[in-house]
């Protein structure tokens, strides 16, 4: 995770603190490169906190990590897993063109449940970051995820996964949303294994390249096998 252990919103299922964050390390890109090459990957995903404090949101910053990954590991794939940096398309531009192999924005629920769930956030925005990185580079991957147990139905999760197909998304993981302490929301359903696996199937039948479904399935689970 880059750009700092501050978030500027205030999504309800994440523990990750809010505030005001402090300004950037202008090391950070190259000692994850090292990092990376100290741990010998061959797969790596980036993620970060939403800054909405900077211009570009931080995307300069993920463009400079993206290089000193490939540029200390060659030949290594890299996903990012960005935030919606405000829908500003010249943002989305910088990351898209850093040489990233997948473009990760997770929805993370369905639009009825936005303002409960991510405030600060809009669904619409979140699927044009999506479509916007397959209108500025169409061989990138894209990959985006859902979190279910926070009071979703099926047939919404089947909607959600209709837009995503619609906005050119490649690649989709779906988990069990688990709460990670009593601050946050309470988890309204366990879903079951055998849910899951219906969902996997209703995914691969919309076309998407990958469906990542099950209880303990995160954004980066098995990451590297999403796109062999």
């Amino acid at each position: 995770m880059i750009l700092g252990d501050i978030c500027t919103r205030g999504c309800r299922f994440c523990a990750i603190g809010k505030g005001k964050p402090v300004g950037l390390d202008p090391e950070e890109p190259r000692n994850v490169g090292l990092s990376v090459k100290d741990l010998g990957l061959d797969h790596i995903v980036v993620t970060s906190v939403d800054r909405d404090d900077l211009p570009d949101g931080g995307s300069a910053h993920f463009a400079q990590t993206v290089f000193w990954i490939k540029k200390l590991n060659p030949g290594i794939r890299v996903e990012v897993l960005i935030p919606d940096f405000k829908g500003d398309r010249g943002a989305i531009a910088t990351v898209v063109g850093s040489g990233i192999d997948i473009l990760n924005h997770n929805v993370e629920t369905v639009p009825r449940l936005y303002k409960k769930v991510r405030p600060g956030s809009v669904y619409r925005r979140s699927l044009d970051v999506l479509s916007a990185a397959k209108d500025l580079r169409g061989e990138v991957l894209t990959k985006s995820g859902l979190m279910l147990g926070v009071g979703e139905t099926s047939d919404e999760v089947l909607e959600t996964l209709r837009d995503l197909r619609a906005a050119g998304c490649d690649i989709v993981t779906l988990g069990q949303y688990l709460q990670p302490s009593e601050h946050q929301l309470k988890v309204e359903r366990y879903v079951t294994p055998d849910e899951f696996a219906a969902l996997k199937v209703e995914g691969q039948k919309l076309g998407f390249r990958h469906v990542e479904s099950g209880p303990l399935v995160r954004s980066s689970y098995h990451a590297w096998s999403h796109v062999n």
